[in-house]
């Protein structure tokens, strides 16, 4: 292991976080950020950390002084995983520094601790959307630099520290290994020959929607904060808001556009967990690319299906589901019944996590369904988390084949994506393998969770201690596949804030190990991976 070079790889990520910090300095000037006054607190807590991060880079470079510019899979491996350590544990420190508060215990404003701190700069940076923070609103609490900051580590998570890393540094032939290592899903077609133009167009593409995003919502009644803030959480498929209520605050704010900013949410949301060199070969005149790639149709179907079941199941049972008046035209619950539950499907699927309505007051059965596209996630080489629609594919093409050996085991049948025949011999293990990890992962942490969290958690909340197999399932599910909200003690209005410190740490590490698909993290916890070559 090239520790040297290592060490000064980490030292340009840590400068990197520095600078992204400074863009959130201004939001402390009334004139930009809208407050009454100005942010001391926030600006200086900003302040100390862009020079933490300055100090940290300056000697993490000095150690990798003298390095060899080789870089292997090892180190590229190393590299990546412990440039998101690094982001954690600097991505909190403005939140250590601003002594933001997160919860009331007891008429006393509780402000957070080191834990807290890193669970809320993972989540973040993972595009989680999962928050510890109970009132986000009250600037008292939260300075609005360091809200913005907060957002801010959506983007630069939704792009990919190391994709931008790439971009920008280029690395040579170490860019085509560290963005082997960084880029989600299976497939990375594309992205070996000319690894920094694919990482300009990734990023191109990824900035120039959130712009366009961040326009629409100005255009349609969002403050220019609020409305950057909400476009990077959206095209990161993070789901921060600014917002306690998340996109649902808007019903009140703005009563009159507030459809149509969900419009607009939902086929961002869906751009998002896209395959952007499909978006870029559509860009370029080649749509039938992406009309005709199994994973989007699939990815659509998906959409399409579970939003007609949660609507009907909706409509047909209680009626309760969805929020209108009883008196309200026919025309009216349709149309409420199909936002509401198109919106939710899209958000969970791609792993957004926004909410517009409290979607834990449905019926089981749509609750149930939420929980199944927990497991989904978005497209291969988006920004959505999750397994991947490529991986369920491949997945069930496996098992069939599987199947037919166990009566026909001298037939020889490639498995096949758009007619192609992939004949990776290391495919299905690779496949199966992740499946198995990601369900023994979920099973152990799901035992841990209800082993370590006293029953007290529940009852504090005014959550049923009987909820708490289901709540706690759906919280590792929604933190390992980055998504944010799950059911129960952590739906749609609630927050991670009265989980205890273990518990929350445990959270942290799932959600980095969703976001970098488990072995760029779990490679660090093997002596082996560390020794010399």
């Amino acid at each position: 292991m090239n520790l040297r070079l290592v060490s000064r790889m980490l030292g340009i990520v840590a400068w990197l976080l520095g600078l992204t910090m400074a863009f959130s300095l201004p939001v402390a000037l009334p004139k930009i950020g809208g407050q009454s006054e100005f942010e001391s607190r926030g600006f200086w807590a900003l302040a100390f950390s862009i020079i933490t991060c300055v100090i940290v880079g300056i000697v993490l470079r000095r150690l990798g002084r003298g390095a060899s510019d080789i870089l292997y899979r090892k180190e590229a491996m190393a590299i990546v995983g412990l440039s998101w350590v690094l982001a954690t544990v600097l991505g909190g420190i403005p939140y250590y520094f601003g002594e933001v508060g997160f919860r009331e215990v007891e008429g006393q404003v509780v402000t957070m601790g080191i834990v807290e701190c890193l669970f809320e700069s993972q989540s973040g940076f993972s595009t989680t959307g999962a928050t510890v923070l109970t009132d986000i609103e009250n600037e008292d609490w939260l300075p609005r630099c360091i809200l913005c900051w907060r957002s801010s580590t959506h983007f630069l998570g939704g792009l990919g520290i190391i994709v931008l890393f790439v971009a920008v540094l280029g690395q040579g032939s170490a860019g085509k290994a560290l963005m082997r290592a960084e880029m989600p899903g299976p497939s990375k077609e594309g992205s070996q020959e000319r690894m920094q133009h694919t990482a300009w167009i990734f990023a191109a593409i990824y900035c120039g929607l959130t712009l366009v995003l961040a326009v629409l919502l100005y255009l349609e009644g969002l403050t220019v904060f609020q409305a950057i803030c909400h476009a990077f959480g959206t095209m990161a498929t993070g789901g921060f808001s600014t917002l306690n209520a998340s996109l649902g605050g808007f019903n009140e704010l703005l009563p009159e556009s507030y459809k149509m900013i969900e419009y607009t949410v939902i086929v961002f949301m869906i751009l998002a967990g896209t395959n952007f060199t499909l978006m870029y070969l559509t860009l370029i005149g080649k749509p039938k690319r992406l009309l005709g790639d199994p994973e989007w149709r699939t990815y659509i179907g998906i959409i399409l299906a579970a939003t007609v079941l949660v609507m009907a199941i909706g409509l047909v049972g209680s009626g309760n589901d969805f929020q209108f008046g009883e008196n309200a035209p026919l025309g009216e619950k349709l149309e409420t019944a199909f936002r509401d539950g198109l919106f939710h499907v899209v958000s969970i699927l791609t792993t957004t996590g926004f909410g517009a309505a409290d979607f834990d007051l449905w019926n089981n059965l749509s609750r149930a369904i939420l929980i199944g596209l927990m497991f989904i996630g978005g497209c291969a080489g988006s920004t959505g988390g999750g397994m991947k629609v490529i991986r369920h594919i491949l997945f069930v093409k496996i098992l069939r084949r599987e199947i037919e050996h166990s009566y026909h085991p001298s037939v020889v049948r490639h498995i096949r994506i758009s007619g192609e025949a992939i004949t990776d011999p290391d495919l299905a293990r690779n496949i199966l393998l992740y499946v198995s990890l990601i369900a023994l992962i979920f099973a152990v942490s799901w035992l841990v969770l209800v082993g370590i969290e006293p029953d007290a958690t529940w009852v504090e909340s005014g959550h049923p201690v009987s909820n708490k197999l289901v709540d706690s399932a759906s919280a590792i599910a929604a933190t390992l596949h980055n998504i944010g909200p799950g059911l129960g003690i952590v739906g749609a209005t609630q927050n991670y804030a009265n989980f205890t410190a273990p518990s929350k740490l445990l959270f942290t590490f799932l959600m980095m190990l969703g976001r970098l698909e488990l072995f760029a993290i779990l490679v660090l916890v093997l002596p082996s991976f560390w020794r010399t070559r």
